[in-house]
C-alpha cells in the first residue's frame, strides 16, 4: 500500500485552517493524528487532493478539567492522573482505544469524528473492486442492506459515549464564525454512515467542553471487541451519574459501536432519578435499550450477538460504576 500524491497545508491558526477549507471546497480533508485517515488513503478510500494538517495550531492543543483541545493527544490525557480520577468513564475509554502507539498520535477530535466502519468499506482497493464498490466509496449501493439510499457503516469511536454521558459540548469554527453545541447534537441521528455529523462545509471541531459538575461523577465505559487490543468497538457502553444507596441524583447512558451514530437514552435515565438503583431496575432499563437498538451485519460479530450483549454491558457498566467511589 502507498499514499497517492496530495498537497499538504500546515496552518498555524484556526482562522488559517478555515480559510484553506474555503479555498479547496470538497477537495480537502482535515488531518489530525492521521491514525485512521492515512490508512484509508493508503487503501485508496475517498482520496482528496489537499490535506490541511492541524498539528501546528496551538489553540487546538492542551486540556484542563473543563476543556480539551481537539488536537490533544490521547496519550496526554492518559498521563494526567487528576483528569483520569475526575472522569473514570473517559479514563476507561482512553485505555481501550487501540494501542499505546496509536494513542500517542491519535487525538480527541479525531476519535470523536473517526470514520464509520463496515467490512464492505474498510478494505483494500482490490478487495472492494472485486466485490463492487459501495455507497460510501466509489459505488452506488449498500452491500449490508442492499439498496441505494442509505449507508449502514457503524460509528466506531470510543470517546463519544463517555463524553455524551457527561453532557459534554463541542466548540466549532467555520466560515460563518464560531458556535458551541452539545456533543449530542454533533451526531446526526437522521443521517447515515456517510452523513453522520452536523458540520457545515469548512467547519472543524476546536475543543470539547465539560460542564460544571461533570467532574467526580461515578462512571464506567465497557467495550466489546474481537481482540483485547487494537480493535474498534463492536459495542461501547458508557454510564455516568451521581447516586447513593437511597436514590439516583443524576444518570446518563450512551452507547456507540452499534448504529451509524452514538445514542443517549435520557428518557430512560431521567425516569430513574429519585429511585434506588437496584439490579432489577437496571435490568429493566437494559432490556428497553436492547429493544430499541438494531445492529446490522456489517462488522465481524453477528448482529444478534451484539444485540444480546447490549443488555449485558449496560448491566455491567452500572454495576461497576455503583461500586466505584462516590463523588
Amino acid at each position: 500500500m502507498h499514499l497517492d500524491p496530495f498537497e499538504l497545508h500546515r496552518p498555524t491558526s484556526v482562522d488559517d485552517a478555515v480559510r484553506l477549507a474555503e479555498e479547496y471546497p470538497g477537495r480537502f480533508d482535515f488531518l489530525a493524528g492521521g491514525t485512521d485517515l492515512l490508512p484509508n488513503y493508503k487503501m485508496h478510500i475517498n482520496l482528496k487532493a489537499h490535506l490541511v494538517a492541524l498539528d501546528r495550531v496551538p489553540e487546538l492543543t492542551g486540556h484542563s478539567l473543563t476543556r480539551i483541545g481537539a488536537m490533544e493527544r490521547l496519550a496526554n490525557l492518559e498521563e494526567d492522573a487528576a483528569f483520569l480520577a475526575a472522569y473514570p468513564g473517559v479514563a476507561d475509554a482512553l485505555g481501550e482505544v487501540a494501542t499505546p502507539l496509536v494513542r500517542a498520535s491519535g487525538t480527541v477530535g479525531g476519535n470523536l469524528l473517526v470514520e464509520t466502519r463496515c467490512f464492505f468499506f474498510n478494505q483494500s482497493y482490490f478487495w472492494r473492486a472485486s466485490l463492487g464498490f459501495c455507497l460510501k466509496a466509489d459505488g452506488d449501493r449498500c452491500h449490508v442492506v442492499p439498496q441505494k439510499e442509505r449507508c449502514y457503516a457503524t460509528f466506531s469511536g470510543d470517546l463519544a459515549p463517555p463524553l455524551l454521558a457527561l453532557d459534554a459540548s463541542v466548540e466549532i469554527a467555520g466560515p460563518a464564525g464560531r458556535r458551541t453545541i452539545p456533543l449530542a447534537e454533533l451526531y446526526d441521528a437522521d443521517g447515515d454512515g456517510i452523513r453522520r455529523v452536523r458540520l457545515g462545509p469548512g467547519e472543524l471541531v476546536v475543543a470539547v467542553g465539560l460542564p460544571a459538575g461533570a467532574a467526580g461523577q461515578r462512571g464506567r465505559y465497557k467495550k466489546l471487541r474481537v481482540r483485547p487490543s487494537f480493535d474498534f468497538p463492536e459495542l461501547g457502553v458508557a454510564v455516568a451519574g451521581r447516586w447513593d444507596e437511597e436514590r439516583v441524583e443524576r444518570a446518563r447512558l450512551a452507547i456507540g459501536g452499534v448504529e451509524t451514530h452514538p445514542s443517549r437514552f435520557d428518557d430512560l435515565t431521567d425516569a430513574i432519578v429519585g429511585q434506588r438503583l437496584s439490579e432489577n431496575r437496571v435490568a429493566e432499563l437494559a432490556e428497553e435499550v436492547t429493544r430499541r437498538l438494531r445492529p446490522v451485519h456489517n462488522t465481524f460479530l453477528l448482529p444478534d450477538y451484539r444485540r444480546r450483549m447490549i443488555g449485558v454491558y449496560v448491566r455491567r457498566a452500572f454495576a461497576e460504576a455503583r461500586e466505584g467511589p462516590a463523588a
